[in-house]
Order: structure tokens, then C-alpha cells, then sequence
């Protein structure tokens, strides 16, 4: 029963994190489109609660669902290819997330701030909302993938 319960945590914040991040980045990027900078922002806004609420709490249960499943079932963390895979990839998306999309959402929520109430939307927030795009799929694609070798087992 132990296993089952660390298990679900684990799959709960597979499904939090990564359709929270997917899910953001379709909302905001059709924020952004309108050019709207009351719309704009009100995205931006809703960007840093979420990131902060359903990210955070997608990450900390896949961690303690994962370890604690692993642990329990005695698994080897390092003996299985796709454990470690699966690892290495949660990882990887977490630093494109800690080096570049915190910073890059810090100064957009800093900028939607001073426009929320109308004005013109600075050239800097729209180079910046392009490279969290950019950048916020390179990190999802390897949440992607771990999903897929948590699901599968190919290695």
C-alpha cells in the first residue's frame, strides 16, 4: 500500500508539472498575441502564481512520489537505464527552469507590473516572452521524455 501511495504522489506531479507548463505556455502565449497590455499582463501575473503553486508542487511530489516508491520497492536508482535517464532529464529541465525561465519570468513580472494598467508594452518584455517560449519547450521536452520512460521501460 506504501508503494501504491508514493507511486500516485509521483504520477499526481507528472500530471501538475507537466500540464502546468504546457498549459501556461498556451495561455500566454495567447496573452501575449492580443498586445492588449491589461491582458498582457494579467497573463504575466498568472504566470508567476502558477509557476510558483503548481510547479513547485508538481516537482516536490514527483521527488518525494518517486524517491519514496523507489525506496520502498527497494529499487536500485542507478541500476535501471531509464531510472537514471529519467533522472538526468527531470534534472536538465530543472536548471533551464532555476538559470533561465525564473530569471526571464522575474523580469517580465517586474515590466508587466509597470504596464498593467494600460501604456505601451516594451519592446524588452516581447524579446523576453520569445525566449521563455523558446526556452520553456526545451525544458518541457524532457519532462516529456521522462514521462515516456517512466511509462515504457525501454532501457
Amino acid at each position: 500500500m506504501l508503494y501504491e501511495t508514493f507511486k500516485f504522489l509521483h504520477v499526481l506531479g507528472a500530471i501538475i508539472l507537466v500540464g502546468n507548463v504546457t498549459v501556461t505556455a498556451v495561455w500566454k502565449v495567447f496573452a501575449d498575441r492580443t498586445r492588449e497590455a491589461t491582458v498582457v499582463a494579467f497573463g504575466q501575473r498568472l504566470v508567476t502564481i502558477t509557476d510558483w503553486s503548481l510547479t513547485a508542487a508538481g516537482i516536490v511530489l514527483i521527488i518525494v512520489g518517486g524517491y519514496g516508491a523507489a525506496l520502498t520497492a527497494r529499487m536500485d536508482l542507478f541500476g535501471a537505464k531509464w531510472l537514471v535517464w529519467g533522472q538526468i532529464l527531470f534534472a536538465v529541465s530543472g536548471i533551464i527552469w532555476a538559470a533561465i525561465l525564473v530569471p526571464v519570468q522575474v523580469r517580465q513580472a517586474r515590466a508587466a507590473r509597470a504596464f498593467a494598467t494600460g501604456g505601451e508594452i516594451p519592446e524588452a518584455y516581447r524579446r523576453d516572452s520569445r525566449r521563455w517560449l523558446v526556452w520553456g519547450i526545451l525544458a518541457t521536452v524532457p519532462l516529456v521524455v521522462a514521462v515516456w520512460l517512466m511509462v515504457y521501460k525501454p532501457i
